[in-house]
């Protein structure tokens, strides 16, 4: 299992996606913004998501 880093693009429960913001010991914190249909989900901006319960699907761009 990689677990994922800030700015990283992860995908969730029933394809929920959004971009890292925060990586804890046993979480990470998510923006879900990122999501075109966003606002007609009708989902809180930020969620917590265990890294047991999401893939990575695209990096962060390393500087």
């Amino acid at each position: 299992m990689k677990k994922a880093g800030v700015g990283d693009i992860i995908e969730f429960r029933d394809g929920l996606k959004g971009v890292v913001e925060k990586v804890n010991e046993n979480s990470v914190i998510v923006d879900l913004t990122y999501m075109e249909n966003y606002r007609d989900l009708e989902l809180d901006q930020r969620t917590v998501v265990n890294h047991k319960n999401y893939v990575v699907i695209r990096e962060a761009a390393q500087s």
